[in-house]
């Protein structure tokens, strides 16, 4: 019997240890493991948009579409 009591308790310091039994402990992990992988996506996201922005381009545009036209 006094092994029985001793493999419970062991046991229960074993449950009480493990991320899928304590509930509490897990679903904060795993709150702030999707809070810090959206901030990641998202800075990640505007750091790639900031360094593949589109250069300005030296276009040619016909004189009678500006905004002030020039008409020959």
């Amino acid at each position: 019997m006094d092994h029985q009591n001793e493999y419970h308790e062991e046991l229960q310091k074993v449950q009480d240890r493990d991320f899928t039994h304590n509930w509490v402990s897990s679903s904060a992990f795993v709150f702030y493991l999707s809070v810090f992988c959206l901030l990641a996506f998202f800075f990640g996201s505007c750091y790639r948009l900031y360094h593949e922005r589109y250069d300005r381009l030296d276009v040619n545009i016909q004189e009678s579409t500006q905004y002030t036209p020039k008409y020959k």
